[in-house]
């Protein structure tokens, strides 16, 4: 079994982002970096199914040549080798992004069996990369996974639904983007972090193809902030306490 994991460079979550004086971009500055929780769960997954099944995995990711240190946590994990696709940091459009991956794809020396995805990415979340490669490579797709079984020549993918979950059953090759709780990555050991060190990337720079997409400017989203009503000091704020008990419907 071949199986490739795609992931991407994205900050920290949970960190305070600073967008750039132009708003075109997120200033990096004082920003850690790892791959979307999603992509996690998918690096552990073609892990796994290695494991279970035999045969390689590889780690592709588009991104600036810091994004090697994602590729090589990814290989720490179990991953055999890495695809790393140059660029010069600068943010690329779905259509941009799919194209390259699906260049990497068609250009390998054997066909994968499985692409597997991060549902979206902990940055952009847009949900299209996947679909788009899959389309482009004329592959079956199924997004939102939280589990796959591959028997013989076909995955069996759960989807989770109000209510239950859907069943799906595609012949390989296919594409399956997952969702975070699929399963619980593991941490990477020292002797699996030497390792990684000595396993092959393969890098490449293709030229980025002119955007259809025009960014007008990025924004942060506004917080709720800090909502703090004075009811009154001591005893005298008692019946205020009450009365808003009694709107939340907690007392008679």
């Amino acid at each position: 079994m071949n199986v490739l994991v795609c992931v991407k460079r994205v900050p920290l979550t949970g960190g305070k982002i600073v967008l750039t004086e132009d708003e075109q971009a997120i200033s990096t500055r004082h920003l850690g970096f790892t791959v979307s929780p999603h992509e996690e769960c998918g690096a552990e997954e073609a892990v796994r199914l290695i494991e279970q099944h035999g045969g390689s995995s590889t780690v592709l990711t588009l991104g600036p040549p810091e994004a090697e240190e994602q590729l090589r946590d990814a290989m720490a994990l179990g991953i055999n080798r890495a695809i790393h696709i140059v660029t010069d940091g600068a943010e690329w459009d779905p259509q941009a992004s799919a194209a390259a991956i699906v260049a990497a794809i068609s250009s390998a020396e054997e066909p994968y069996d499985l692409i597997l995805f991060g549902n979206e990415s902990a940055d952009g979340g847009n949900y299209q990369v996947p679909i788009r490669v899959a389309h482009a490579l004329a592959l079956p797709c199924v997004t939102g996974i939280k589990a796959i079984e591959v028997q013989g020549g076909t995955a069996r993918c759960e989807q989770e639904v109000a209510g239950g979950r859907d069943v799906y059953e595609l012949p390989l090759p296919a594409v399956i983007s997952v969702q975070e709780g699929i399963n619980l990555p593991r941490y990477p050991s020292v002797p699996g972090r030497m390792r990684a060190k000595k396993k092959p990337v393969q890098a490449s720079t293709p030229p980025r193809p002119e955007s259809r997409l025009e960014m007008l400017r990025l924004a942060v989203p506004g917080g709720a902030g800090k909502q703090t009503e004075i009811l009154g000091n001591g005893p005298e704020a008692a019946p205020a306490v009450v009365g808003v008990l009694r709107e939340l419907g907690l007392v008679p």
